[in-house]
């Protein structure tokens, strides 16, 4: 698993490669920056996503996740609390695969951005079709209805520690640096326990 991150800073760095091991001489043996390169100002790690992929394993088979792919309304599956926070609740899901790993179930579901919670409330509907036997038409029926009170009827949110974000995909052009950059940095062998960076 990797994440994005991007920040701004007054000073030009002429070589990245001792402002990385700067970086990862601060950080906890566990977490390390493995890459860093200079980005185009248009460029957020948030924002200029093209697509991100979620994993969620389960102990239940669900057959309806296939209705969640395509262009929809989620209003139904974010939290009520963060609706007035989201600017549209309009998402493209490309796919929701089911795969069976032993004892337990896998879903990964790729989208092009999701609305708070809405990934363990996809998940805690399909949980409730696989175990309940509710119809695989709700969910196409759940969707439709925009509201977040119809899915609460049959499901609650699935718990946190099943849910991990695998993945953030970008355009490549978004991620091209701009004319005249340093070259990217793929970090040292060494650590640097103690350093001080130029912004502190």
């Amino acid at each position: 698993m990797h994440r994005v991150a991007h920040f701004t800073t007054p000073f030009a760095y002429h070589c990245l490669d001792s402002f990385h091991s700067a970086i990862n001489g601060l950080l906890p043996p566990d977490i390390r920056v493995r890459e860093i390169s200079a980005a185009c100002p248009e460029f957020h790690a948030r924002t200029s996503t093209k697509s991100k992929i979620y994993h969620y394993k389960i102990y239940n088979e669900a057959e309806a996740a296939n209705h969640f792919v395509g262009v929809h309304d989620f209003t139904s599956f974010a939290n009520a609390v963060h609706n007035d926070r989201v600017r549209s609740p309009i998402k493209k899901i490309s796919r929701f695969d089911v795969t069976k790993m032993d004892a337990i179930i896998q879903l990964e579901v790729e989208g092009t951005g999701f609305l708070y919670r809405q990934v363990r409330n996809m998940v805690a509907l399909l949980i409730q079709v696989g175990r309940e036997g509710l119809p695989p038409e709700i969910v196409p029926g759940i969707i439709a209805a925009k509201d977040r009170k119809e899915l609460a009827k049959v499901a609650l949110s699935a718990p946190p520690h099943g849910l991990y974000l695998m993945s953030v995909n970008y355009d490549k052009e978004i991620l091209k640096p701009p004319v005249g950059s340093p070259p990217v940095s793929f970090g040292r062998t060494h650590q640097i326990s103690r350093c001080k960076l130029l912004f502190y």
